[in-house]
């Protein structure tokens, strides 16, 4: 299999159109709905002239250069890169730097996904599976990490709560009102058994996130109840990677199945998902290494700059965390969500928004909890009594929509409009940002307030 994937990645005979039925359904299945989505921002490669070059090395240089740099229908915004850098180093105004950041983060996100997915041809599927389990929201875990470092813990729970809101309500809301216009006279129906299972991942997230932040309202003294809470939040981060890694056996191995009918689909209509690897394995581990440098440049550029943008554009470090991060971060997530929707592919829809949602809030959530833990930094799950409600009222509409196997663009339309109501609220909201004390924002007791008031 080697020597073939490895012909496959030469390609001496200048024919990039590989039977895709010669691979085998387990190699297939290392793509999740996630590369599958990302995989509609690809664009395939005319390697026609490449071919015909004497060198080897040159030749496997320009195909990787081709596959990786040019294989994406994204690549014009790769220069915002290298700009980035350069308003960085040469001290132009940080709000240009946040966002030539952004747009370079948009790229990168999905070409690790297309990276991931070459090295689950040579892997096989469970551990290709895994790797898409941990690296499918990368860039969210990164950002998250280095707001950590700069002590940013209002950065951390506000883009990581902007991440799950997307996904439910924007992503999915925007994939069935679009999927639904296209397709009026036919039926729009999808597997519950995958909506269901995120979906009770998702209610188990709330109530970790629900609890701690009900100790401010029990009456305590402020120090018991922050020690409480903290207590509390690390052991249920530790609850929740613990679900988590059940989660990943559920889908990987006892019940796979569940989880294998969406690459039926699009087999047979062979889209623009490549079914062959297209670069040697070390090349793409190379290239996985050198995106995730970048991906953490950028990010460390966000981190640092968030705070001028706020201050330059009038928009709150709320909004900027819970809207705009997860727009820009998750573009070409986002886009392949809504292009299977267009093609009435419901299952590979939903596996990216919910899948994803689950993966944030099972996994990237708890895991900063407990790499804050390690740290010394006192990050707990309260997201406060406005952010918790509103992850509370995405959950249970996105579960209300769901309920019935079927689909129309009404459904995709309230969880759209949902979504603009609670970006409005953060529009307007307005608080203060302290560094030194980001940890537990929140309103007072309901009693606490009754008696200074």
């Amino acid at each position: 299999m080697g020597s073939r994937n490895q012909e496959a990645w030469l390609l001496e005979n200048g024919n990039n159109n590989v039977n895709h039925k010669g691979l085998s359904k387990e190699m297939r299945h290392g793509r999740t709905a996630h590369n599958m989505s990302s995989s509609s921002m690809r664009k395939k490669s005319d390697l026609t002239i490449v071919t015909k070059l004497r060198s080897g090395l040159l030749r496997n240089i320009l195909v990787n250069i081709q596959e990786v740099i040019l294989g994406t229908k994204l690549s014009v915004l790769f220069p915002a890169i290298p700009l980035a850098v350069v308003a960085q180093c040469f001290g132009f105004a940080r709000p240009w730097v946040f966002a030539l950041s952004l747009l370079g983060l948009t790229p990168l996100a999905e070409r690790v996904s297309f990276l991931t997915e070459q090295v689950a041809y040579y892997t096989g599927p469970t551990v290709g599976g895994l790797l898409n389990a941990t690296c499918g929201n990368v860039t969210e875990l990164i950002i998250a990490i280095f707001a950590l470092s700069h002590n940013k813990i209002a950065v951390v729970k506000y883009s990581l709560l902007g991440s799950i809101l997307s996904n439910l309500l924007l992503v999915l809301g925007t994939s069935l009102f679009c999927g639904g216009i296209a397709n009026l006279r036919q039926e729009q129906k999808y597997d519950r058994r995958q909506a269901d299972m995120n979906l009770l991942m998702l209610f188990v997230a709330l109530l970790c996130h629900l609890l701690p932040m009900l100790f401010h309202y029990g009456g305590a003294s402020v120090g018991a109840t922050a020690d409480s809470s903290l207590h509390l939040s690390r052991a249920a981060s530790i609850v929740m990677v613990t679900a988590y890694s059940a989660y990943l056996i559920f889908q990987l191995w006892t019940h796979r199945k569940l989880f294998e009918a969406q690459d039926q689909e699009d087999d047979e209509e062979g889209d623009n998902a490549s079914e062959e690897a297209v670069i040697g394995f070390w090349s793409a581990i190379a290239w996985l290494v050198g995106m995730t440098v970048l991906i953490a440049l950028l990010s460390e550029y966000v981190v640092q700059t968030i705070e001028d943008a706020s201050d330059s554009w009038g928009l709150s470090i709320s909004f900027l965390s819970i809207i705009l991060l997860p727009i820009v971060g998750n573009a070409a997530e986002h886009a392949g969500a809504i292009i299977f929707a267009f093609k009435n592919k419901l299952d590979i829809t939903l596996g990216v928004s919910l899948g994803s949602s689950t993966q944030i809030s099972m996994f990237v959530v708890p895991l900063c909890v407990i790499v804050s833990w390690i740290l010394g930094i006192k990050m707990d799950l309260n997201l406060n009594l406005l952010e918790t409600v509103s992850l509370a009222v995405a959950i249970v509409t996105t579960a209300f929509a769901l309920q019935d196997g079927t689909s129309h663009y009404m459904k995709g339309l309230v969880l759209i409009l949902c979504y603009v109501v609670i970006g409005a609220c953060f529009f307007v909201q307005r608080i203060p940002f302290n560094q030194s004390n980001v940890t537990n924002v929140t309103l007072k007791p309901a009693t606490e307030a009754a008696f200074t008031a």
